[in-house]
């Protein structure tokens, strides 16, 4: 009969056990979950490196784009640079033909001028001298020169006469007696006035 009872109960330390073995170890949950936590931590150490090797290849790239572009600069400042040199050098060589050029015609007049003073002392030497002035006039209208020569009567314009006095004429009053003095103009710009007298009340 002892037997009997025997059977219908397990040993207590059996039980014990197998409560332990159904609980799980304690000291295994924590190995997995510093396994688990240390994968964690490599995967984002992984990640943070990837990130950061982007990061400094495009760093790289930037600092390499600004060392060209600031190359491409300096090309550009010195070629910048040359072309003012060689438009300078340019306009001073027009500037250099174009003086040489006037001055070349300039000394057809004074060779007139000589011609007309080697004339004998009792000569006539008008028919050369005006010749020469219309040989000069033409060097000047050649470098848009004009002469400013108001005709008697014409209205005074305080831009291109200079009036010298007021005298009796025939003139309307307050209009151009007579010039003093021609002036020149060149393209539109009055370079020297004329000087002039202004007719007077009667």
């Amino acid at each position: 009969m002892s037997d009997e009872a025997d059977v219908g109960h397990d040993d207590p330390e059996e039980q014990h056990a197998e409560g332990d073995a159904a609980a799980g170890d304690p000291a295994d949950d924590a190995e997995a979950t510093e396994a688990a936590l240390a994968d964690a931590v490599a995967e984002y150490d992984d990640g943070l490196a990837a990130e950061v090797a982007a990061l400094e290849r495009e760093a790289a790239e930037a600092s390499e784009r600004a060392a060209e572009l600031e190359a491409s600069l300096r090309r550009t400042k010195a070629d910048f640079q040359n072309y003012k040199k060689r438009a300078k050098k340019r306009q001073e060589q027009e500037k250099a033909r174009a003086t040489e050029d006037l001055v070349g015609r300039l000394t057809e007049v004074r060779d007139n001028l000589v011609r007309a003073l080697d004339q004998d002392a009792d000569a006539d030497i008008r028919p050369g001298v005006e010749s020469t002035l219309e040989t000069f006039d033409r060097v000047l209208g050649e470098e848009n020169v004009s002469v400013i020569s108001p005709a008697p009567g014409e209205d005074v314009d305080p831009e291109r006469h200079e009036v010298m006095m007021r005298v009796d004429s025939e003139q309307p009053e307050g209009t151009v007696a007579d010039v003093f003095k021609e002036g020149y103009e060149m393209a539109d710009k009055v370079i020297e006035a004329a000087q002039v007298t202004v007719s007077d009340e009667e």
